[in-house]
């Protein structure tokens, strides 16, 4: 998973959580869209990590990743992530 804090992006790896000076944006431009996922504007999650999927609020996803993290899928990322999973 990664997190976009303000400049910076945290890559969770295990316990160590390493801060990058690139955007977001920048990351999911290099990865490899069968394995990684732009949950909303906060989070990049990786697709074999995902424990549970369950509807939220106004059409928006969330899900519970292998670490016991949550996280809210946005109701535009929530449209395609339904589209390309086939939910």
């Amino acid at each position: 998973m990664m997190e976009s804090d303000g400049n910076y992006v945290k890559v969770y790896f295990d316990q160590f959580r390493p801060m990058v000076l690139r955007s977001l944006n920048n990351f999911e431009s290099r990865l490899n869209p069968e394995y990684f996922f732009r949950a909303n504007r906060k989070f990049v999650i990786k697709l074999n990590h995902l424990d549970a999927i369950e509807t939220w609020f106004n059409g928006g996803l969330k899900v519970e990743l292998s670490k016991g993290e949550k996280v809210e899928i946005s109701r535009r990322q929530a449209i395609r992530f339904k589209e390309v999973f086939s939910i």
